[in-house]
C-alpha cells in the first residue's frame, strides 16, 4: 500500500527528483528562447535558479524537499510582474513538461499546486 501511496504524489508522477531535474533543465531553455521573459532574468544567476526552482517544485508537489531560497514574495518583489509575463512563463513551464514527456493530467495537476503563488507573483 505504500508503494502505491507514493506513486501518487505528483513529486512521483513527475518522475521524482530526475523528472524535476528535467523539467526545470527544459524550463530555463523555453525561457532562454523567450524575449520577453528572458529580460525579468538578466541578473539572475541560473545555476542558483535551478536549483532553487527544483527544491521550489520538490516541496510544492509533496517531494522530500527542504526549500531553502527566498519566500516568492521577495524574489519578485520590484519585478513588476504583470498578468500577460505570468501567464507566458506558465506556457514555457508547460511547453517544457511536453517535452519532457510530463503527461497532460499530471501536469495539471502541477499548474493547480503552482497556482496558489500567482498573487505572491504578480504586480509587485
Amino acid at each position: 500500500a505504500c508503494a502505491m501511496h507514493q506513486q501518487n504524489t505528483v513529486y512521483e508522477q513527475v518522475g521524482a527528483q530526475a523528472g524535476l531535474e528535467k523539467i526545470s533543465d527544459a524550463f530555463i531553455d523555453e525561457i532562454q528562447y523567450d524575449k520577453q521573459i528572458l529580460a525579468f532574468f538578466l541578473d539572475t544567476n541560473i545555476d542558483r535558479f535551478r536549483e532553487k526552482f527544483i527544491e521550489h517544485l520538490c516541496v510544492h508537489l509533496d517531494g522530500p524537499c527542504i526549500y531553502t531560497g527566498d519566500d516568492m514574495l521577495s524574489v519578485h518583489k520590484g519585478m513588476n510582474i504583470a498578468e500577460a509575463d505570468f501567464n507566458r512563463v506558465v506556457e514555457l513551464l508547460i511547453n517544457a513538461m511536453t517535452k519532457v514527456g510530463i503527461a497532460h493530467p499530471v501536469q495539471n495537476q502541477v499548474l493547480a499546486k503552482l497556482a496558489q503563488m500567482r498573487s505572491d507573483i504578480i504586480y509587485r
